[in-house]
């Protein structure tokens, strides 16, 4: 028997507030996947929290550049998967340099439809990558990202470790899980 606990973030019944976790609250609860398996305990975790993505959709890329080389196994295996990938400009230039198809939106909200919030509020994307610039209008206008992806209640990550679980867990088919009484875990494990 495999246990795995992860964090719960209930950001949307707190209207206005950014849902990025500073290191004074990086949980709000949490939920447990129990399982034979890693993997399956870990989608039934990410389930619970509300963090996993369906089989296969539309996620929205905004990854500071810091962040860039980290963020591309994960990219590559979302789009393994058969995700959509949409991206702000700076992340959607490099997915297009890697040979992969992306559909680039603008980040900056003051520059036309569609936008970065239009594609979530649509419905178009399932999920959101957003890990944090820092200083001024792109501080900003990732907040507006992480607010609407909490509004609209999808999957927003804003830790690569959290996204690299969730990319992970799409290619293993960690959602084939059992659903059992617990007891029957006890006995097996």
């Amino acid at each position: 028997m495999i246990a795995i606990k992860a964090p719960v973030f209930s950001m949307s019944k707190l209207l206005g507030v950014d849902t990025y976790l500073g290191p004074e609250m990086k949980s709000t609860g949490e939920v447990m996947g129990i399982d034979y398996t890693f993997d399956a305990a870990l989608a039934k975790a990410l389930l619970a929290a509300g963090l996993m993505l369906p089989q296969q959709g539309g996620i929205l890329l905004s990854i500071a550049d810091r962040d860039k080389p980290e963020a591309l196994p994960i990219i590559r295996k979302l789009h393994e998967v058969g995700y959509k990938l949409y991206a702000t400009e700076g992340t959607a230039a490099l997915i297009e340099v890697l040979g992969m198809p992306v559909t680039m939106i603008t980040k900056k909200l003051s520059e036309g439809h569609p936008n970065v919030v239009d594609v979530i509020m649509s419905g178009t994307v399932n999920g959101v990558l957003n890990t944090i610039t820092g200083g001024g209008s792109a501080l900003r206008d990732g907040f507006y990202i992480r607010r609407a992806a909490a509004e609209k209640r999808i999957p927003c990550f804003t830790s690569l470790d959290t996204a690299r679980a969730v990319a992970d867990t799409l290619i293993s088919s960690g959602q084939a899980y059992s659903a059992q009484p617990l007891s029957e875990y006890r006995k097996r494990g």
